[in-house]
């Protein structure tokens, strides 16, 4: 429970000013609650300065054209302290594009704190990646040990098929942790294929551990099957085994780990946290419905304040930002269209979702900005659903993860000598 402690005592970000006057809009999109300001986008004064970040209690999983810019700018708008990863960014694209890396690595300095995962099998360009991504003051730097995708772990030889190898995982975090000023991490899987006991997963998590300055791991707690499933089958068929994610906080206690896998409401995540849990990862959930995941983790998570009141002023500070970067790396780069696709799911379940993505669908195809698209389909949405705030329904699953420590494995005893290094640090360096 050390890093929910941690939480509970870590210097805060200064709070934002009071809220000056927001977009001037017509009709719908005019807020309509009195005396309401609109929720701000955050500037460069609000970002947290190095050393006063809150731990990663809970963080939104890298996921490939979803967890993008502007996916990342919404959910900064909605969650304060949430720890946001990049999608995974391959080392050689990193090395090849690099007169254009802020195409790739570029964010605005409010989406702290956030994480870079990069993806690779090759040392040298590992390393030269994360030297180029440096100069980006990520908060952390993550390599991907666990996608099953082919066309990660089949063709490009890393992804999962890394865990087959954990003396070139322990080598490429090492040449990681060389390049950069900040913490590294590995995101994995439980085992792969028919590699899968407990065991195996000790010895992967200690290989790298003493080979290298790591000292967090993200855990999906699944195994992945390289061969006959596709990606989205790797995330439902083979079965969570949570027991495996606990047991490494027993055997490993100098080593911090975040859970991923399964978790879809704030209550589970709050409850793997009483269980014991370092930090919890929520991926698709998140996505598919930000305003209800992500609405509560500031007050539920880190006992802070919710950052917005209502859906309304979210979406006035996020045409704001839309807007101010149509086009910014030429035409189409970004369009309406890209900026447009994560709000799709800001009204998950309410009243007006269906018509709302109908009128949407029409409107993406002549709408040239994110202004004149709310403007054309947020009649769709009853006030009601615009300005009521993120609400808390009454906690049903409090006892998640109780019966977990019945089920735990026996204990891994063969830990190599040096894999009990110095406790990770919770805040950048």
């Amino acid at each position: 429970m050390a890093m929910r402690s941690a939480a509970r005592h870590a210097l805060l970000a200064p709070p934002l000013a009071p809220g000056s006057p927001g977009v001037s809009l017509r009709g719908r999109f005019s807020p309509r609650t009195p005396g309401a300001r609109p929720c701000r986008a955050a500037s460069s004064a609000s970002a947290p300065a190095a050393g006063k970040l809150l731990p990663p209690l809970f963080s939104v999983a890298p996921m490939m054209d979803w967890t993008d810019n502007h996916y990342r700018t919404l959910a900064r708008l909605i969650s304060r302290h949430a720890w946001l990863y990049t999608e995974m960014v391959v080392a050689e694209t990193i090395v090849h594009q690099k007169d254009k890396l802020d195409r790739f690595l570029a964010f605005p300095e409010e989406q702290h704190p956030i994480v870079l995962q990069i993806g690779g099998s090759n040392l040298e360009n590992l390393a030269k990646a994360t030297e180029l991504a440096n100069a980006y003051s990520y908060d952390e730097i993550n390599l991907n040990c666990g996608c099953p995708s082919g066309k990660v772990a089949g063709h490009g030889c890393f992804g999962a098929r890394l865990m087959f190898d954990p003396e070139f995982v322990g080598d490429a975090m090492s040449a990681i942790a060389a390049n950069c000023d900040v913490r590294v991490s590995v995101k994995c899987r439980i085992g792969v294929d028919d590699h899968d006991s407990y065991e195996e997963l000790c010895e992967f998590v200690d290989k790298v551990v003493s080979k290298s300055p790591t000292r967090h791991f993200i855990i999906h707690a699944r195994k992945a099957l390289l061969s006959g499933l596709s990606p989205a089958e790797n995330r439902k068929v083979p079965p969570l085994k949570y027991e495996y994610y606990f047991a490494l906080l027993r055997d490993f206690p100098d080593v911090k780990f975040t859970l991923n896998g399964g978790i879809t409401t704030v209550d589970q995540v709050s409850a793997s946290i009483r269980q014991g849990a370092h930090g919890v990862m929520v991926g698709r959930a998140a996505y598919n419905n930000p305003w209800n995941m992500l609405g509560h983790v500031d007050s539920e998570i880190y006992g802070k304040p919710t950052r917005c009141i209502s859906r309304r002023q979210i979406l006035e500070s996020y045409q704001d930002y839309g807007d101010s970067i149509i086009g910014q790396y030429g035409p189409s780069r970004p369009n309406v269209r890209q900026l447009v696709k994560p709000l799709l799911h800001l009204f998950h379940s309410e009243p007006g979702n269906s018509l709302w993505k109908r009128k949407a669908d029409s409107a993406l195809r002549y709408c040239k900005t994110v202004k004149s698209f709310l403007e054309e389909t947020l009649d769709a949405i009853p006030d009601t659903v615009l300005d009521e705030p993120v609400t808390r329904e009454q906690s049903i699953e409090e006892r998640y993860f109780a019966d977990v420590d019945s089920l735990l494995p026996p204990r891994y005893t063969a830990l190599t000598n040096c894999s009990c290094g110095p406790e990770l640090v919770t805040a950048s360096t």
